[in-house]
């Protein structure tokens, strides 16, 4: 199986048959993306080789305003798309195989974790896992210790608390907190 259609058949929405074509080439990406974490996370870097390290972990390169502090994971590294000035804090864990989208000016708190994989409700397939995208927008803070679900958009300029669980869309320009997250203010973009 190409990565091409490996990424298709998740971008889709597809389901994922524990054992299938699909799952093994999961795995074997799985392998690529811990041996490019290892080397990112194993001793210093400076920027510029993060930028480099995280370009080929991702399959292509980021920009030249892209900044990151190590330790950072994730089990595929294949369906990351990341705008311009963003900033990734350490200790993100990011499981992208149903894709994570991440707009310009984005910056990612402390042991954020971005999850795009459902594994099936019914135990006798739970090895069967379901993708759905993460769509981050443009101007975004997402705090330390937040987790983002599978299928879930955040729009331009919103900001997630710390700790927050989102696991619905959040609006553009709110701030939105707690388990389950729900919008706590609205944010005023009129003052400069």
């Amino acid at each position: 199986m190409e990565i091409r259609d490996f990424l298709a058949h998740l971008n889709r929405g597809e389901t994922v048959e524990g054992g299938s074509e699909v799952h093994q080439m999961m795995h074997e990406l799985a392998q690529e993306a811990l041996k490019l974490t290892a080397q990112i996370n194993g001793s210093y870097h400076p920027p510029e080789e993060i930028r480099n390290l995280f370009s080929d972990l991702i399959g292509s390169p980021v920009d030249e305003t892209f900044a990151m502090f190590p330790p950072f994971y994730t089990d595929c590294g294949k369906n990351i798309n990341v705008g311009k000035n963003v900033f990734i804090n350490s200790g993100c864990r990011f499981q992208d195989q149903g894709g994570i989208t991440i707009g310009d000016g984005v910056l990612i708190g402390h042991n954020v974790v971005l999850a795009t994989l459902n594994h099936d409700i019914n135990p006798n397939k739970r090895s069967t896992l379901h993708p759905a995208p993460i769509v981050i927008g443009n101007n975004v803070w997402i705090g330390a210790n937040a987790t983002v679900v599978p299928g879930v958009t955040i729009g331009d300029g919103a900001i997630v608390a710390a700790g927050a669980v989102v696991t619905k869309d959040v609006p553009p320009n709110v701030i939105v907190g707690g388990v389950p997250a729900k919008i706590l203010n609205e944010i005023d973009n009129s003052k400069e």
